[in-house]
């Protein structure tokens, strides 16, 4: 483990005005995470309406589990997403969201997770196979290995959700979902007011038309699959159709249908890019943990590319996993609006207050981890030696994300194969910055120098 440190957000210790804050939350959420909240339990303030930033592990537990009906998902964060996305699971709430979570839970079983473990390991071969070309008749390439992970992730998800190829053109809909989330994913000024959803949000409204195409074409894709019939090995669109919620039995319509397949493809493929883009980071940034991966890569596959059955064996490479999502949580800012009076760490809470969850700090809070700015994977060697509700890279409690195991063995199958094969490289005066639009990306892309291994 080297001494150094890898790249962070400078948290302020500067009291901040409504301006100062919004163009700050427009530029990179994580900016308006105060320092002091590396060593509180809970920081309170007031712009424009009262908040509290909440790091204590037993309040979290009492807001995302306990009394998670009591705080719903704030308005903001509704306003930014269902334009893309419109109501499916990540966007819907009460009896809604209940239902939906009821019928699709049964999609996202072990069994049927497992079962498409072959489209993740073709995914991770076309990644060394690009990769191997980048590398020929050359010493080395420079590669933006951000860019590729968000190709090889939204190939996975494309596949899984449409493996007859009657889906939606991939280019489009990559490129629709991809600038919403960069551009139009930004807070605005009616969000922070608490304008309503109908009100139009100018940078939003440029995009309108791209998403227009790209739902039509996925209700036009769920259609022709509602005539043809289910694939012989049902994929996700065939397990979403044929899902029902145990106590009504009611099924989902074709918008209901879309949205949810909307919500896979944006979140089955940024939380799975993002967190292999930071591993390998990582990895670059500290050649003895790479060195460590590789041999334990190497000498589990011997040749092969990974697959479901290999992850048991591949401990090691799920600590640099876990590790990453911890220093760079993909859900990195959350927030939530308390609709009753309460009491958290001792401080009242009202009606109406906007509660805000910065998992960013609390996976760095120095009186909740030791070293916490450090990368060090051994952290994670005993999973029971971390203490509940300081480690919620997807959530927790009944909205827990549930894709959660598809983007953990994804991950450890496409990151094996590839340390296995490349050795990755840091380029001096290239390091990457972490800013949050919605997720935690690495701005200016994530260049390594690529060697064969």
């Amino acid at each position: 483990m080297t001494d150094r440190l890898p790249v962070h957000v400078t948290l302020s210790s500067r009291e901040r005005g409504f301006l100062r804050v919004l163009g700050d939350a427009r530029k990179n959420a994580l900016a308006i995470i105060p320092r002091i909240c590396l060593r509180q339990p809970i920081v309170s303030g007031k712009v424009l309406r009262r908040f509290h930033m909440v790091q204590d592990p037993q309040a979290l537990r009492h807001i995302l589990r306990d009394a998670e009906a009591d705080y719903p998902k704030s308005p903001e964060v509704l306003s930014i997403l269902r334009p893309a996305i419109g109501r499916g699971l990540f966007t819907s709430q009460g009896e809604h969201w209940r239902w939906q979570r009821r019928a699709a839970a049964p999609v996202f079983s072990r069994r049927n997770v497992e079962t498409l473990g072959p489209v993740m390991t073709r995914a991770a071969d076309a990644a060394c196979a690009r990769l191997d070309a980048a590398c020929s008749g050359t010493p080395a390439a420079e590669i933006d290995i951000a860019d590729e992970m968000m190709s090889t992730a939204f190939d996975v998800i494309a596949d899984v959700c449409f493996s007859q190829g009657d889906g939606v053109p991939q280019d489009m809909a990559r490129h629709a979902i991809e600038r919403y989330l960069a551009g139009a994913g930004r807070v605005s000024l009616f969000d922070f007011l608490g304008l309503p959803d109908w009100v139009p949000r100018p940078g939003r409204a440029l995009m309108s038309g791209e998403l227009k195409r790209l739902k039509t074409a996925t209700d036009a894709a769920i259609d022709r699959r509602k005539g043809a019939g289910p694939s012989q090995i049902p994929d996700l669109l065939d397990l979403l159709i044929a899902s029902h919620d145990p106590d009504t039995d009611r099924t989902m319509t074709t918008q209901e249908l879309r949205d949810n397949v909307l919500t896979f493809l944006v979140a089955g493929h940024e939380t799975t890019a993002l967190t292999l883009a930071w591993s390998l980071y990582l990895c670059a940034f500290d050649p003895a943990v790479q060195d460590r991966a590789r041999a334990q890569a190497q000498s589990v596959l011997q040749g092969r590319t990974a697959t479901p059955d290999d992850i048991p064996a591949l401990t090691y490479i799920r600590q640099i996993i876990d590790e990453a999502m911890r220093l760079y949580p993909p859900a990195a800012f959350l927030s939530r609006t308390a609709m009753a009076d309460d009491t958290l760490c001792d401080r009242d809470v009202k009606r109406g207050d906007t509660i805000m969850l910065p998992i960013y700090a609390l996976h760095r809070h120095q009186m909740l981890w030791d070293n916490p700015d450090t990368f060090d994977p051994d952290r994670f060697k005993d999973p029971r030696a971390v203490a509940n509700f300081t480690y919620l890279p997807f959530g927790t409690g009944p909205r827990v994300c549930i894709g959660m195991s598809f983007a953990l063995q994804e991950a450890v199958i496409v990151l094996a194969t590839l340390l296995s094969r490349f050795q990755f490289t840091a380029i001096p005066g290239r390091d990457p910055r972490p800013e949050m639009v919605l997720s935690l990306r690495p701005a200016g892309g994530v260049w390594l120098t690529v060697n064969r291994a």
